[in-house]
């Protein structure tokens, strides 16, 4: 699934060729998505001019003066530019067209993406019980800590809880943890505000290291300009089950938590 790096690598794909120009028209081919798409796309966005293209948590906003588009990428969902005549392939579900001759395509093969108009997009039901930005600055340990007291949740589950801390997916909290020295296993009310300040700080690393690469591909990622991400090759545990650990040349073990692998180190997370 995209992730935080992979959504921001793709808003500033298509943010340069969507700015500031207008919506010509909208094709939605398949209503069919998570959620079905809204009439209220059709009626609302062709002829509106694109103001800005933001990002909260995993979603992309396409904002107008009178309104904005929430698209989610799902499993497996990209999006992309293309010229106006370029033909669609089958898992092309909407088309996005614009008065300078281009188009924003939304392609998510799964259909696990989704697509919304809000005319207050961060207060959609989907955003407006979010928790902080990891990388805004009021994000830190100090918060991490303070939200962490009396929870017996696991410290991994813990950060990848959206009403936590929005974006840290699968791939970047074992990545986080590993790097900050903290077994994914240990209770989050059980950990000190010295060891959270840490992981608020590795956690912030390795996002911006992640979207300096343009995102992890591992299956179907692309970013908005078609391009793979290359974070993969800096991984330092995720994936690596059977293989030593560059620190202590211990094997990495794997883990399921909340139905999804974790990987670790069980010599240098304590």
């Amino acid at each position: 699934m995209p992730e935080l790096p992979e959504v921001e690598t793709s808003r500033r794909g298509i943010e340069p060729h969507i700015i500031n120009t207008q919506v010509s028209r909208i094709l939605i081919r398949n209503r069919s998505l998570r959620w079905p798409v809204s009439r209220a796309v059709d009626r609302n966005l062709p002829g509106q001019t694109i103001c800005s293209v933001t990002r909260r948590a995993k979603y992309l906003l396409i904002n107008t003066e009178n309104g904005s588009i929430i698209l989610h990428l799902g499993m497996s969902g990209s999006v992309f530019i293309v010229d106006l005549d370029t033909p669609a392939g089958i898992h092309d579900h909407v088309d996005i067209d614009f008065n300078s001759g281009k188009t924003l395509r939304f392609r998510d093969p799964r259909r696990f993406g989704s697509l919304h108009w809000s005319k207050q997009a961060l207060q959609h039901k989907l955003l407006k019980s979010l928790g902080p930005e990891p990388l805004d600055n009021h994000f830190g340990g100090d918060y991490l800590w303070v939200q962490s007291r009396g929870r017996s949740v696991s410290i991994k589950q813990f950060i990848m809880n959206a009403k936590i801390v929005v974006g840290i997916g699968n791939i970047y909290a074992s990545e986080s943890l590993f790097l900050a020295g903290i077994n994914p296993k240990r209770a989050a009310g059980r950990i000190s505000r010295l060891r959270y300040q840490k992981l608020a700080i590795v956690i912030k690393d390795v996002l911006k290291n992640a979207i300096k690469a343009g995102g992890t591909t591992l299956r179907d990622f692309h970013g908005g300009n078609g391009e793979p991400g290359y974070f993969v090759q800096q991984l330092e545990v995720y994936g690596r089950d059977g293989e030593h650990c560059r620190f202590c040349n211990s094997i990495f073990s794997t883990i399921i938590q909340g139905q999804r692998s974790t990987f670790y180190c069980k010599q240098c997370q304590t």
